[in-house]
């Protein structure tokens, strides 16, 4: 029965009316892959030297050894964000006898098919022949080729689960994000633990037991049949899906009735949001970006400086409103017609999405409340950054959304999509960062940070209650720039 699914898929692939574009597309990423997997071969080879550079007096396989286990985290991350779920339209075969086990099956074999799981083969191979088989023997390479197999066949299934887990329940994620924040921080701050210690004390066992090989294949076992099981359970949770229920869908928020049609506006563009491969994936970066304060405020040299602290918070605080607002309208392309036929204003239109930028900047202002615990400058910061970022970035992202007029796909997923960049996307990205330190740098320099910050914030505050004033700006030059935009979105 794979055989006939891959079947379909290549004959679906080949009917297609985008087939030239997508292939171009594929031709395109396919070389940026090899590139990189080029490179990391290139490091591979020359492994062993680099460790003794860096660590002239350790033992060689104890130092490779020190570095798995941070790999397979980092691993664990980049697979989160990066790697797509393997899709099968299931629709077709809902009447057919066709088995859920086949389909589930046909489902865990295709995603197999990744760089990813390519990538730790290619980087500890060379170093495993070079060092490892002179020095300990075959069975060890064996042990660590099947062990490096299990954790990375682990990785792949955990992070499908996840990220399918994530589609359902958005807890899931933040409770991830929490788990590997702990970790660093017990880590790298209070070295109340050690990852490095641990992965020596685990991967030195393979070299006096080479059996002990077994155990990540277990684990990556078990990993399978939590997958397996949870697609089989779920298989059909999409397609039973009906619009017609009486039901109300999880993301009715009784709360935003109160601002009327541009309430509704709100949590259409929230169904929007949770229901597309696209956005989707632009607000797991905005989640995986929480933790960028972990980047500045442990250092003592950045942590210190009022400089990067804004720079910080305005990036958590408003990482919505930039990575999502940098594509405004761009997310309402395939029905963009339809909204300016409807009997829609443009005010509510246009008061839905700063509704939208608002819910989502104050949650991640929420979430940024425990960096407190580096000082209450920098709380101080962020709440600061965070009327900015309502006030006065939310004007910035509309009025440059007004000259965008490239659509994009929601159905693809964002990893290494460049569809519906342009021009606007990089212009817009000056006056965002830049803007601030328009105001801090002069203050700063005279010897007052506490006052710029204060000032930045002071200017937020007075943007957001001027609103009004913005919004009338806005609709008028969407008014002049909606039939552009319209027919940039049904010829891009």
């Amino acid at each position: 029965m794979t055989s006939s699914f891959l079947q379909h898929q290549w004959k679906a692939f080949w009917r297609s009316k985008n087939t030239g574009k997508s292939i171009a597309v594929r031709i395109v990423m396919a070389l940026l892959i090899l590139y990189l997997l080029v490179n990391v071969l290139v490091l591979a080879f020359f492994l062993d030297k680099i460790f003794k550079a860096i660590y002239p007096a350790a033992d060689v396989i104890r130092s490779f050894n020190s570095f798995l286990l941070y790999y397979f985290l980092l691993d664990l991350l980049a697979r989160f964000q990066l790697q797509e779920l393997p899709t099968l339209s299931v629709k077709p075969y809902l009447n057919l006898p066709v088995r859920k086990n086949q389909i589930v099956n046909y489902l865990c074999l295709t995603s197999l098919w990744s760089g990813f799981n390519l990538t730790p083969f290619l980087l500890t191979l060379p170093f495993l022949i070079k060092v490892v088989i002179p020095s300990a023997g075959g069975a060890v390479f064996t042990a660590y080729v099947v062990t490096l197999l299990g954790l990375t066949m682990f990785n792949h299934f955990f992070s499908l689960w996840l990220k399918r887990k994530v589609n359902l329940n958005g807890w899931y994620m933040l409770a991830f994000l929490l788990f590997i924040a702990v970790v660093s921080l017990l880590d790298f701050k209070f070295k109340a633990i050690s990852i490095s210690s641990f992965s020596v004390f685990i991967f030195n066992q393979l070299l006096v037991y080479p059996l002990y090989m077994l155990l990540p294949v277990l684990l990556a076992a078990g990993m399978y049949l939590v997958n397996y099981r949870f697609l089989r359970s779920n298989l059909y949770l999409d397609e039973l899906r009906s619009d017609s229920s009486g039901e109300k869908s999880s993301t009715e928020i009784p709360f935003l009735n109160r601002f009327g049609m541009a309430g509704q506006l709100t949590v259409t563009e929230l169904k929007l949001i949770l229901r597309n491969k696209r956005s989707k994936s632009s607000l797991t970066i905005c989640s995986m970006m929480m933790l960028y304060g972990l980047l500045f405020y442990t250092n003592p040299a950045l942590g210190s400086s009022y400089g990067w602290k804004i720079f910080a918070s305005l990036f958590m605080t408003g990482i919505f409103i930039i990575n999502y607002g940098q594509f405004m309208f761009s997310w309402q392309s395939s029905h963009f017609d339809g909204i300016l036929a409807h009997r829609i204003t443009i005010e509510d239109f246009i008061k839905s999405k700063f509704i939208l930028f608002t819910i989502f900047s104050g949650i991640a202002f929420i979430l940024t409340i425990p960096y407190v615990f580096f000082g209450w400058q920098v709380l101080f910061v962020q709440f600061c950054m965070f009327f900015w970022n309502l006030g006065v970035n939310t004007l910035v992202v509309l009025f440059f959304a007004n000259r965008n007029y490239r659509r994009i796909d929601l159905s693809k997923g964002g990893s290494f999509n460049w569809e519906g960049v342009g021009a606007s996307q990089w212009l817009l990205s000056l006056p965002l960062f830049i803007l601030p330190y328009v105001i801090f740098v002069p203050l700063n320099y005279l010897g007052y940070p506490l006052i710029a910050v204060t000032l930045m914030g002071f200017v937020g505050l007075v943007f957001i209650i001027t609103r009004t004033i913005w919004i009338n700006m806005l609709v008028k030059n969407f008014k002049k720039q909606r039939y552009l935009i319209a027919e940039g979105f049904r010829h891009s």
